[in-house]
């Protein structure tokens, strides 16, 4: 049986990605890897994503690109996005939030480029593509930073990213990142326009947060839409149409992943965990359980822990 990944529960993810000291990790899907995708989430990191070989769905705030070609995409700080896959693929990225590229001399480069870029007032480009003459530059210093991840980098299977603590590492990772940031800087691609910021992006992000707030809790979709200013059923259309699956799908999706991080993490009965994620009635739990895993909660804890002795 193969366990759901349950990584991307959260849609400010939680995490960390890379070490405390050094706010940067690689993540890779290769094709032997039946990847699930990423759900809709956000964080305060910039994520550099390569994708490699095969066809994607993307969301970056409501927009949905399709990708069947060899590119970078770039996620700012704060933007939601998701990706599915539509067929074997070949992807990876790097995240990293923008103070490990700060000085303390406070220079022109920091002062137009560096603090802009931390305060949200500067942006990178979506997409580079082959066609862009920036792309194989970029493209450069992108595969010569994941090879410094692969020379000196740790693994971390339950975050599933690789860091480093070395270092000499930390500094070829950070000199990659700014020759990025100096190649789409000198070829005009950053963006000191601020964007607007979409109503829609800031409703759903609303709605999801009061989900994870909430899900131990007894509440209603009535509750959402009229957190959202909207009747119930326009709010159930604008939801399934932002997030690709009803609010209903989503909140037991949501609790059964709160429930799979219990059965890994704790001896707690199934009625406990049962009723500690939302559930109000056993069966249900059970039924919605076995949709998302294909076993029972006692058959997953017990396969989770055989495979990972």
């Amino acid at each position: 049986m193969k366990l759901p990944d349950n990584s991307d529960i959260d849609l400010k993810e939680q995490k960390d990605h890379g070490t405390a000291s050094f706010p940067c990790g690689l993540y890779e899907i290769f094709e032997v890897t039946k990847w699930e995708g990423v759900k809709h989430h956000w964080h305060d990191e910039v994520e550099i994503l390569y994708f490699m070989k095969g066809e994607f769905a993307l969301d970056v705030n409501m927009e949905t690109y399709t990708i069947q070609e060899e590119c970078f995409y770039f996620i700012n700080a704060g933007e939601l996005h998701s990706i599915q896959p539509k067929s074997a693929c070949l992807e990876s990225a790097v995240l990293f939030h923008p103070r490990i590229l700060s000085f303390d001399n406070y220079d022109i480069a920091q002062s137009r480029i560096l603090q802009p870029l931390l305060k949200r007032k500067l942006f990178f480009p979506l997409c580079l593509t082959p066609k862009d003459t920036a792309f194989t530059a970029v493209k450069k210093e992108y595969l010569d930073m994941v090879n410094v991840f692969y020379q000196s980098g740790s693994y971390l299977s339950k975050e599933g990213q690789t860091v480093t603590e070395d270092l000499p590492s930390q500094l070829f990772i950070r000199a990659g990142l700014l020759k990025i940031l100096g190649i789409l800087a000198g070829a005009g691609l950053l963006t000191t326009q601020e964007k607007t910021d979409d109503y829609r992006v800031e409703i759903i992000k609303n709605s999801l947060a009061y989900i994870h707030e909430h899900y131990q809790e007894k509440f209603y979709i009535h509750d959402l839409a009229r957190q959202a200013g909207m009747n119930e059923q326009y709010f159930c259309r604008f939801f399934k149409k932002a997030i690709g699956r009803t609010p209903i799908t989503y909140i037991n999706e949501y609790r059964i992943g709160r429930a799979i991080t219990r059965l890994q993490d704790t001896d707690l009965p199934v009625m406990d965990i049962c009723l500690d994620c939302g559930f109000n009635n056993l069966g249900n739990f059970l039924r919605e359980f076995r949709k998302k895993t294909g076993a029972t909660p006692l058959q997953y804890r017990k396969t989770f822990r055989s495979e990972k002795s």
